[in-house]
């Protein structure tokens, strides 16, 4: 490759015409184009420059390493102390759910009920850690925090009643108002419990079929749990007619409950009282105290034991009745007969008929 003298015009036409056997003009060397880019590029250097990079006297150089250092100085160090952050974090994440697990064994909490409180301020606790990590490194977490508030409030809002079950079901199993083989009375619902769920609790009653019970009905309603204490009151009435001798009545019912094993008289002692004074009959209490196990035993038989008692000692149990008097048959009454002549004429000086 030729660098041609822009002056000659007859070699510049000659190249351009592909002519190779034109003869170069005097005065017009042919010199490598490479070569004398490299020499015209030295020639037209600052030689300050060249001096500046190399000393690092450059202050785009400079700046740019200092950017780099202060960056590296100020970013290592939070660096450092978000990694302590999260170690520590995690050690405290796990003792914490240690400690909440064993404070609900002593509580005896359900199995599940262990497991899922314990995973869940495990997770809770962790997503603390990591926000607090991210923002000790300057990374911001309020919009992540936005996002998560957001989608926690959309989902509470589709699942309203599911957490409200949720809800009334941890309640339940931390509280305790009732367990399992409890018999409850809720509302129209009564038999035992037989499975105290997350969302919801199974019940049988006595027909033997199930009930399954949403936990937030059992947790803000009033309920009755016969079986929470160990000593209950079995209420037995026996009704006897008008005229009986109530002190024979009673000691009756007396020898009856003597005879009853497992009616227990400590630390209260069964009571018998006239309760009520019915159309038919006399109604007298029977309050006997039983244990929770023997309540339904005793509740099957003591009313078959008083009447076969009553019936032996010759005491008249009443039962609805009516009396029918017959009296004589008797002439009808006769109208008197009238006459038009015995009618008044007038009444306080005023014609009958006329309006005046």
């Amino acid at each position: 490759m030729l660098l041609l003298d822009d002056n000659n015009a007859a070699l510049v036409v000659a190249a351009a015409q592909g002519k190779p056997d034109v003869a170069v003009p005097e005065g017009v060397k042919a010199v490598d184009s490479t070569v004398t880019t490299v020499m015209d590029s030295v020639k037209n250097m600052d030689l300050g420059d060249l001096k500046d990079v190399v000393t690092g006297e450059n202050t785009i150089l400079a700046d740019g390493l200092k950017a780099l250092v202060g960056l590296t100085v100020e970013f290592v160090p939070k660096l450092l102390i978000a990694i302590v952050i999260l170690w520590v974090g995690m050690k405290l994440c796990k003792m914490l759910k240690r400690v909440i697990i064993k404070a609900l064994e002593k509580r005896g909490a359900e199995p599940s009920l262990k497991t899922f409180l314990g995973s869940l301020v495990d997770v809770l606790m962790k997503a603390m850690i990591v926000i607090m990590a991210m923002d000790v490194i300057g990374i911001k977490a309020t919009s992540f925090i936005a996002l998560l508030g957001a989608m926690g409030l959309a989902i509470g809002m589709a699942l309203q009643g599911t957490l409200q079950n949720f809800a009334g079901g941890v309640i339940i199993l931390l509280m305790k108002p009732f367990k399992v083989d409890d018999y409850i009375e809720c509302g129209n619902y009564k038999g035992y419990i037989k499975e105290i769920r997350i969302f919801h609790t199974i019940m049988r009653p006595f027909n033997g079929r199930t009930i399954i019970i949403p936990n937030s009905e059992l947790a803000t309603k009033s309920l009755i749990n016969h079986t929470k204490e160990p000593l209950i009151r079995l209420d037995v009435v026996a009704s006897v007619a008008y005229g009986s001798d109530l002190a024979k009545v009673k000691e009756v019912l007396w020898e009856v409950i003597k005879a009853e094993p497992l009616v227990k008289w400590e630390p209260k002692a069964p009571v018998i009282a006239v309760s009520e004074l019915n159309n038919s009959s006399v109604d007298l209490s029977v309050w006997l105290w039983v244990t929770v196990e023997d309540y339904w035993e005793v509740w099957k038989h003591i009313r078959e034991d008083i009447y076969i008692a009553f019936n032996n000692a010759g005491v008249e149990i009443p039962f609805p009745q009516v009396t029918i008097h017959q009296g004589k048959a008797e002439e009808p009454i006769h109208m008197e007969h009238r006459t038009v002549v015995d009618r008044p004429a007038e009444v306080e000086g005023e014609k009958i008929g006329t309006g005046n």
